[in-house]
């Protein structure tokens, strides 16, 4: 008979939808309302049956998985922040949580169309924009990008920004680039920020509606990424875009500051997307503890290793709580830019911190995509940086706590 290959301890994450995360030390999902858990719970029956099955692949090979589009359209949440009522911030933050748990680039596909492009229509639009745009989109017949960053513009982006707009008898011209837009490849519209080249304007910041593809645009995937490889960021050549007035987001301020409402919201989601990559590298990890032996014995029963695990799990609660207490005070009214801005600077520097943890403790077999911790390694540098560096939330924070500005501009 041929010998059997060795067969090897591999990490499980559970996903039983009934049975409580063992990373939710403290038991904040015991929040939510029972209607909240019972959503939760399908969310989570569809990540299991539909998502996980396909992300390693989909990473792989940098492509993702449109089929589950369709998947979540069924869920009909999409639109759950901008109903009447909406869904409470700390449903959606625990529906953020939950996904990137499973995937991070799932969670930043659907945070960029339901957070940012269909966030966007909500802040800056008029009643009838909203009411033109957002029904599709919260089907998910029709899925949305947000076009901001640009080559040259990142943090200073606001200021600095490059890509104008040109107003030209009933319509805009929107000529520039843009950088790393999320689901750009396969967006319906995409949400274009652009400087008003009107003098008397002051250089404010414009929103557009543009329906993609459109003439005079060119999208080109981002290839070679190591990080969120599923998903599909893409660069924006906009080259005399013409869109009408009607396209233009003219409900809110038509500054700026409505770009800044919807990063006050999606910050904060990319806090709990955070915490879902923390309370999957340690359940991963406590996982391949039970089941590593050395020595004789698991590994999980060395004092080097259960400190390496609480180390985690402390980062974990420390994160989970305080994004928590953020989402009720964003439910309350009482929430404010610094305060999102502190959640997403210290729940995505622990994440940083809990990844390489679990790297370390799953050793050489941590770097094998198939026991998923080296994914959750590489996402996460990406996620440290994206909705505002450490250090652009670390001066938000810095001028609320002292009354003083660090910004250079």
């Amino acid at each position: 008979m041929p010998k059997e290959p060795t067969r090897l301890p591999k990490p499980e994450l559970d996903l039983d939808p009934d049975h409580p995360h063992v990373a939710d030390w403290f038991h904040y999902a015991d929040l939510l309302t029972d209607a909240e858990r019972t959503d939760l719970r399908r969310v989570r029956e569809f990540l299991r049956a539909e998502v996980a099955p396909v992300v390693l692949d989909a990473w792989d090979r940098a492509e993702f998985p449109m089929q589950l589009v369709k998947g979540f359209a069924g869920l009909d949440l999409a639109g759950a922040g901008y109903a009447d009522p909406p869904a409470s911030r700390l449903f959606l933050g625990f529906l953020h949580a939950e996904i990137s748990r499973v995937d991070p680039s799932v969670n930043s596909f659907y945070g960029v169309h339901t957070g940012l492009a269909m966030g966007s229509i909500h802040a800056g639009g008029t009643p009838e924009q909203r009411e033109r745009w957002l029904p599709a989109m919260s089907r998910m017949d029709s899925i949305g990008a947000f076009g901001l960053t640009e080559p040259h513009g990142g943090s200073d982006v606001a200021g600095g920004m490059e890509t104008t707009a040109t107003r030209d008898g009933d319509e805009w011209v929107l000529d520039g680039e843009k950088r790393w837009i999320g689901n750009a490849t396969f967006a319906d519209v995409i949400i274009v920020w652009a400087r008003d080249t009107d003098p008397d304007a002051g250089g404010a910041v414009r929103g557009f509606v543009v329906p993609s593809p459109s003439d005079g645009m060119t999208i080109t995937k981002i290839e070679g990424k190591q990080s969120l490889r599923i998903v599909q960021n893409a660069d924006i050549l906009l080259d005399r875009v013409r869109v009408p007035e009607s396209h233009r987001l003219s409900g809110g301020s038509g500054t700026f500051r409505d770009a800044g409402l919807v990063l006050q919201r999606t910050r904060a989601n990319a806090a709990w997307g955070a915490v879902g990559v923390q309370m999957a590298a340690y359940e991963l990890a406590l996982s391949y503890a039970a089941q590593r032996e050395q020595f004789g014995r698991p590994i999980g029963g060395f004092q080097l290793m259960q400190d390496l695990l609480v180390r985690m799990l402390g980062n974990v609660s420390a994160s989970l709580g305080m994004a928590v207490r953020n989402a009720q005070l964003l439910d309350e009214g009482r929430g404010s830019d610094a305060h999102s801005s502190l959640v997403k600077e210290f729940c995505a520097t622990r994440m940083r911190e809990t990844v390489a943890l679990g790297r370390q403790l799953v050793g050489g077999n941590g770097v094998v995509l198939e026991n998923r911790i080296a994914k959750y390694f590489a996402d996460a540098e990406a996620m440290f940086s994206f909705e505002g560096t450490r250090e652009m939330n670390t001066l938000i924070v810095g001028k609320a706590i002292t009354g003083q500005s660090a910004f250079v501009r």
